[in-house]
């Protein structure tokens, strides 16, 4: 198994994405913590891992809050012995106009939490990375500089400035044996919501791989854990394009 005996702290694990990770480090031996707002739905990630015979433990946590981040992370340390495997993919709101027309306030609001979000849990696992001198930070959309997809408002945006985050913690962590690595999608069409309006936004993805097919959620949770084990051990500070094409990642 590619994360036997690794631990691995999924904030937003109750979501499709997280849910997809949870599912596929769990089935290669991870003992998974599921951390979210909503119990309901990290509880049903939960018992669907450990009906498939995985590890998963669920708790409670904003995201946003310093403070409780770190409480839990280091409840899981003392638990467990260390974190090798920290993720945030909690869902942010996303604004999908152009940039134009949305508010000031609203666009800088958004991309303000999601770096603050992304500050507070990866500070939190990285206090206990640069102790055991190991351990991998797994950050999710990346960054395309050749972007060409009108509409997308704070969305891309948010997912430049973590990306920059990304590459902040890279230079400083790197030193200290901690890996850290991007997950660049282009886009999960399995998540988005069954709705008429979302066809062409997904047509869309599909038609701009060369192989006409786009990423789904059970490729995210498969990548994720080969970036998280050993066997990803020489992939760090940069992305990993798994967008089928669709994005050059630069």
């Amino acid at each position: 198994m590619l994360l036997e005996n690794k631990t691995a702290v999924i904030y937003g694990g109750g979501g499709s994405i997280g849910g997809a990770m949870a599912d596929a480090f769990a089935a290669e031996g991870a003992r998974v913590f599921l951390a979210g707002r909503t119990p309901a739905k990290l509880e049903a990630v939960a018992e669907r891992i450990r009906a498939a015979g995985g590890q998963a433990e669920t708790a409670v946590v904003d995201a946003t809050d310093a403070a409780a981040v770190n409480d839990h992370v280091d409840a899981v340390v003392e638990k467990t012995g260390s974190v090798d495997v920290s993720v945030n993919v909690i869902t942010g709101e996303g604004n999908f106009q152009p940039l134009s027309d949305i508010p000031v306030d609203a666009l800088a609001g958004a991309v303000a939490r999601a770096l603050t979000t992304q500050l507070i849990t990866t500070r939190a696992a990285a206090r206990h990375m640069v102790k055991q001198e190991s351990g991998v930070l797994l950050f999710f959309g990346g960054s395309d500089p050749a972007n060409a997809m009108a509409g997308m408002g704070n969305v891309q945006v948010g997912f430049d400035a973590v990306e920059s985050l990304r590459r902040q913690w890279a230079v400083e962590l790197a030193p200290h044996g901690v890996r850290t690595v991007t997950l660049l999608t282009g886009g999960i069409v399995d998540t988005f919501p069954d709705i008429p309006e979302m066809e062409g936004p997904r047509q869309g993805i599909i038609d701009s791989s060369p192989l006409k097919r786009a990423a789904t959620m059970s490729d995210v949770g498969a990548v994720a854990a080969f970036v998280a084990s050993e066997k990803g051990r020489s992939i760090t500070s940069t992305q990993v394009n798994i967008s089928v094409g669709a994005c050059y990642g630069g």
